[in-house]
C-alpha cells in the first residue's frame, strides 16, 4: 500500500515538474523579448523594458530554487455545503456522513496553475490551504484525510497520513481510502537537527496556524513556553503576510532576533518558503548600520545600560562632549580693520542660546552655530562704530554686514574654530567620552550611583579616542539613541544631477541586476519597516525596545516571547517600555499550549526549575514521550568537569544522528569549546545567554548552579538550557552544585 501511494503521488509530483518547465520557459520567453526593447530611445519604452524584466527575472528566481519537499501536502475533502461569501468552498460537508471524496488539494511552497488554469498546487499561505493545518479529528470540517509528501528533489520518498474521520469508512474513486504511516507530525518531530532551523510549512498545528494567519493592524503578541514554535510561527507569519499584500508590505518586514546564533540558526527559513528580499532579519545588537556588538556585558552592567535612565545620561552626554579637551576657550578675528574677541564666558552663553530646548539634533545645529557667532562679531563690531539714525549710513551698514559675513565667516581660520568648537559628533565618540570616570560621574549625577558609574567606565574602558572597540547588544542600542540626540554630521554635497537627466527622467530608469543589488542592500540602509517581528521579546531591554521603536513608527508588529524565559532582570520596566513603544495600537493576544520539541521526560525535569524561577507558571504540555530520561552526573573535583563533559559529548554524538550542544555559564564559552575540540561540527558550545530559541538533538547543560548563580534572572535562563533538547539531555554537576547521591544537582530536586 505505501509503494502504491508514494506512485500515487510521484505521478502528480511529476505533471507538476512538467508544468513548472513550461512556467519556466515563459519566463525566459519574456526575458529574451524584453531584450530587443533595449535601444527603443524613449523614457517610457525603456522604463517598461526595465519593469518587465524585473518581473521576469522575480519569477525566473523563485521558480529556479530548488525545494527538498516543494510539494508537501495534500487533503482529500468531502462535498461542501455551498461556498462562502469569500468564494472559497465552505468547510462544512454537505452531508457528514457521506464517505465519499469529492475534491483533493495538494499543498506545496507556492501555487501551480495547469493549463486550464485548475490548481495543481495551493500556495501554503492561500486561505484554500488553511484547512490542511486547521482541521482536527475533533473538528475536521471537510477534511476526511491530511496526508504529508515528503520528497528530495523531484522523487516521493514517502508519505504519512492523518485519517481525521475514523468513524466513516470514506472511498476515493470507488475504492477504499488508504491510510499509510505512524503520523505525520510524529514522523516530523523525530527529524534530526542541524544547525540551521528548517520550515515547519509542512507539519503547522492548529494552534499555531491561527496566529500566523492572524490579521496584521495594530500589534500581535503571541506566548508561548519552550518548544512551541515561537520562532518558526514568527518566520512563516512573515511569509504570510507578504504572500497576503505584498504592496502593503513593500516597505519591507524586520525580524529582529536576541543573539547572531539565532540569526544563523533562522535565515535559510524564509529563503526556503520563497520569501527573500523583502524581510531582514537582523540581531538586535546589529541593527544599526556600521555596528555590530561583538561581545556581552555583565549582568550587573547589562541591568544598567539597559535601563530607561540612560535616556538622560546619553542626552547630557551628547552636549558635554561639545565641551570635550581641546574646544577653543576664545575666538579673536581681524574684520574691517578691527580685532573681535569673544571670550569663554560669551561662547558658553552662545552655545547655551544655539542648544536652546534640546529638540534640534546637535549636528544640525551647526549652521545656527555659525550664524549667531558671526552676529556676536558684527554686534561687537557695531559698538566701536558711532550710531546714527541716517537711512544712508543703515543701508551702508547692510553692504558692510554681507561684506563681513563673506569676508569672515569662509575665513580658514574661522571654519577652523568652528570645526573644533562645534565638532561633527558620532555617537561613538560621545560614548567614548564616558569611559573617564570624572565625565561619567558629572553626567550621571542624580541618575546613577557611584558603583554603578564606575561599572560604566569600566566596561567602556578599551575605546579609543574615536569610539573604536569592542561592543555589545546594549551598547548597540546607546548608539542609536545617540544617533537620534546627535543627527547626521553634515557631508559632502553629492554629484551635481545633468539637467538633462531632470528633463528626460531617464536617470530613473535602472536594470534588473540595479534592482536586485538594491534590493540585497535595502534591508540594512532602511529606517523603518511597514512590519516589525520581535522574536524573544521578553529578553528586550526598555532602551533597545526604544531602538526597535524608531524603526516601525508607521508599522505593524508581531511580539513573541515567553516571560518565563526572561533573562531581563526588571521585566516590569521592559513591560513599560514595550508599552510606550506600542502606543494605542489595537493588540490580539495568543497562547501557544504545546511543547513540540521536548519529550515529556525532559520537560518534567525542566518544570522543577521552572517552579522555582515563574512560581505558578504552566508548562506547555508535551506531546510525545521517548521513555528515555535524562541522565545525570557528577564529578567530586571541578578539574573533572571538562573530562567529564568531553565523554558526555562523545556518548551523545553516539547515540543521536544530529546535533548535540553544551551549555554553560557565559564566562566559561572558551573553556567548553576546549573541551569538546575535535570531535567534528556536530558538536557546539555555548553560553547560557546563546542558547536562546536554538534546538540540538542532545544537550549537556554543565554547571547548572553557575547558570543559575549569574544574575538574578539565572534560574529562568537555566529553564531555558534544561529546554533545547529534542532527544536526549545531559545534567552535568560539580561539586559547587551539591548533587545527591544519584547526581542530582540540588536545584532540580523534586
Amino acid at each position: 500500500m505505501r509503494d502504491r501511494e508514494i506512485a500515487v503521488e510521484q505521478q502528480h509530483l511529476d505533471r507538476v515538474y512538467h508544468r513548472l518547465e513550461e512556467k519556466l520557459a515563459e519566463a525566459e520567453f519574456i526575458l529574451s523579448d524584453a531584450s530587443r526593447k533595449a535601444f527603443v530611445g524613449t523614457p517610457g519604452a525603456l522604463a517598461e523594458r526595465d519593469a518587465q524584466v524585473y518581473r521576469a527575472g522575480r519569477h525566473l528566481q523563485r521558480l529556479n530554487n530548488e525545494f527538498e519537499d516543494f510539494l508537501f501536502g495534500r487533503i482529500d475533502l468531502q462535498q461542501p455545503d455551498g461556498p462562502e461569501e469569500d468564494g472559497f468552498p465552505s468547510q462544512t460537508p454537505l452531508d457528514p456522513a457521506d464517505p465519499a471524496v469529492a475534491e483533493t488539494l495538494h499543498i506545496g511552497r507556492l501555487g501551480v496553475l495547469d493549463t486550464e488554469y485548475g490548481p495543481l498546487v495551493i500556495d501554503w499561505r492561500a486561505p484554500a490551504a488553511a484547512p490542511f493545518y486547521r482541521a482536527t479529528p475533533l473538528q475536521p470540517g471537510r477534511v476526511v484525510r491530511r496526508r504529508v509528501i515528503r520528497s528530495r528533489g523531484r522523487r516521493v520518498l514517502g508519505v504519512e497520513d492523518d485519517l481525521l474521520r475514523p468513524d466513516l469508512e470514506p472511498v476515493l474513486d470507488g475504492e477504499p481510502l488508504a491510510v499509510v504511516g505512524d503520523g505525520a507530525l510524529m514522523a516530523t518531530l523525530g527529524r534530526a537537527r542541524s544547525h540551521t532551523m528548517r520550515d515547519i510549512v509542512s507539519s503547522i498545528q492548529q494552534e499555531q496556524d491561527i496566529v500566523i494567519r492572524a490579521q496584521a493592524a495594530g500589534a500581535t503578541l503571541v506566548t508561548g513556553g519552550p518548544g512551541t514554535g515561537k520562532t518558526a510561527v514568527a518566520l512563516h507569519r512573515a511569509a504570510f503576510l507578504l504572500y497576503q499584500d505584498r504592496r502593503r508590505y513593500a516597505g519591507g518586514i524586520l525580524v529582529v532576533s536576541p543573539t547572531p546564533l539565532l540569526v544563523s540558526y533562522t535565515e535559510g527559513v524564509l529563503p526556503a518558503l520563497g520569501e527573500e528580499g523583502q524581510v531582514a532579519i537582523r540581531a538586535v545588537g546589529s541593527l544599526v548600520d556600521g555596528v555590530e556588538a561583538d561581545s556581552y556585558d555583565s549582568p550587573e552592567a547589562a541591568r544598567v545600560k539597559g535601563s530607561s535612565r540612560m535616556v538622560a545620561l546619553m542626552r547630557r552626554a551628547s552636549r558635554a562632549a561639545l565641551d570635550a579637551a581641546g574646544s577653543p576657550a576664545e575666538l579673536r578675528v581681524s574684520a574691517l580693520g578691527e580685532v573681535l574677541r569673544l571670550d569663554a564666558n560669551a561662547l558658553r552663553n552662545l552655545r547655551r542660546s544655539i542648544l536652546g530646548n534640546g529638540a534640534t539634533p546637535i549636528n544640525l545645529l551647526r549652521p545656527r552655530a555659525r550664524r549667531l557667532l558671526l552676529d556676536a562679531l558684527w554686534s561687537l563690531l557695531l559698538r566701536t562704530r558711532p550710531r546714527t539714525g541716517d537711512r544712508v549710513d543703515r543701508e551702508q551698514q547692510q553692504r558692510e554686514r554681507e561684506t563681513f559675513d563673506d569676508h569672515v565667516g569662509d575665513d580658514d581660520r574661522f571654519l577652523a574654530f568652528l570645526d573644533a568648537w562645534w565638532p561633527a559628533l558620532t555617537p561613538r565618540r560621545v560614548l567614548a567620552t564616558l569611559r573617564d570616570p570624572r565625565q561619567l560621574a558629572r553626567q550621571a549625577r542624580g541618575s546613577l550611583s557611584q558603583q554603578e558609574t564606575r561599572l560604566l567606565a569600566a566596561s567602556w574602558r578599551h575605546l579609543d579616542d574615536t569610539g573604536r572597540g569592542s561592543l555589545t547588544a546594549h551598547d548597540v542600542a546607546l548608539l542609536d539613541e545617540l544617533q537620534v540626540l546627535l543627527g547626521e554630521a553634515a557631508r559632502p554635497r553629492a554629484r551635481e544631477v545633468d539637467a538633462a537627466d531632470l528633463l528626460t527622467g531617464l536617470d530613473e530608469v535602472t536594470t534588473f541586476a540595479d534592482r536586485t543589488r538594491r534590493g540585497e542592500r535595502e534591508p540594512a540602509e532602511r529606517s523603518e519597516y511597514a512590519h516589525v517581528i520581535v522574536d524573544e521579546a521578553q529578553d528586550l531591554t526598555p532602551m533597545q525596545w526604544r531602538m526597535i521603536g524608531r524603526r516601525a513608527r508607521q508599522a505593524t508588529w508581531t511580539i513573541v516571547g515567553d516571560p518565563a524565559q526572561s533573562s531581563w532582570i526588571d521585566p516590569a520596566e521592559a513591560q513599560a517600555a514595550m508599552d510606550e513603544t506600542l502606543g494605542a495600537k489595537p493588540r490580539r493576544r495568543y497562547t501557544l499550549t504545546t511543547n513540540y520539541r521536548n519529550p515529556a521526560e525532559i520537560a518534567e525535569v525542566a518544570a522543577r526549575v521552572l517552579a522555582q524561577a515563574a512560581p505558578g507558571t504552566e508548562s506547555p504540555r508535551a506531546v510525545r514521550s521517548t521513555g528515555v530520561h535524562p541522565r545525570f552526573v557528577s564529578v567530586a573535583a571541578e578539574a573533572e568537569v571538562g573530562r567529564a563533559a568531553r565523554a558526555e559529548v562523545e556518548r551523545l554524538l553516539a547515540e543521536v544522528d544530529g546535533t548535540v550542544g553544551i551549555v554553560v555559564p557565559m564566562d566559561r564559552r572558551g573553556e567548553a569549546a576546549g573541551w569538546i575540540t575535535g570531535l567534528g561540527e556536530r558538536a557546539v558550545a555555548l553560553g547560557s545567554l546563546e542558547a536562546k530559541g536554538l534546538e540540538y538533538d542532545a544537550t549537556v547543560v554543565a554547571d547548572p548552579s553557575g547558570i543559575a548563580g549569574e544574575s538574578e534572572a539565572g534560574l529562568r535562563v537555566l529553564y531555558v538550557a534544561l529546554t533545547r533538547a529534542t532527544q536526549r539531555l545531559t545534567v552535568l554537576s560539580g561539586p559547587l552544585d551539591l548533587p545527591d547521591a544519584a547526581g542530582v544537582p540540588a536545584l532540580l530536586h523534586e
